[in-house]
């Protein structure tokens, strides 16, 4: 329980850090050999083409297997999060390599100031919903407990929509 409740401070600390921010970006390549699997509590269903409907896990959290410039990753569905977020760690799975003079912009979180930085994703794909160019910060090693699918891809739908314990994607 209290390693659930720190993930849910730590998620909740990612939103203040990003909120509010409009990041400009860098390049990066995405070319890698590691992914990481999808956690088992999540399921998906696909309503109609060019849609996605993502059912709650147990804890109530939309999360989801992306494709992130042609390789996996899961992910959290964040409304609250102005952009896209992605661990250090799975950055360097994208084959985005970062040095420390990359982390250029500063944000405030609940557990004090942190750098991020600002990257651009090529291409972004929920099942068959896809965006292209879409904005996203990398935060640091050891910061960040889930790779967030923030409001930079979610403002680009059509359409997303939640009702209960589902949430619907439209490209």
């Amino acid at each position: 329980m209290a390693s659930l409740t720190r993930w849910v401070l730590c998620a909740a600390a990612l939103c203040l850090l990003i909120a509010g921010r409009h990041i400009f970006t860098k390049g990066a390549a995405g070319t890698a050999s590691d992914s990481h699997a999808m956690p088992t509590a999540m399921s998906v269903s696909v309503p109609s083409s060019g849609a996605i409907a993502l059912h709650a896990d147990r804890s109530g959290h939309f999360l989801t297997t992306a494709l992130v410039n042609g390789r996996t990753l899961s992910m959290l569905v964040d409304t609250g999060a102005t952009n896209c977020a992605f661990r250090e760690e799975e950055a360097e799975s994208l084959g985005i390599r970062l040095s420390p003079n990359d982390f250029t912009q500063m944000v405030g979180t609940a557990n004090g100031t942190v750098r991020v930085a600002p990257i651009r994703i090529r291409l972004l794909q929920i099942g068959p919903v896809a965006v292209r160019d879409v904005e996203a910060v990398v935060v640091p090693r050891g910061r960040l407990n889930a790779n967030l699918l923030g409001m930079s891809f979610l403002s680009r739908l059509r359409e997303f929509n939640v009702a209960g314990t589902r949430i619907t994607l439209r490209g």
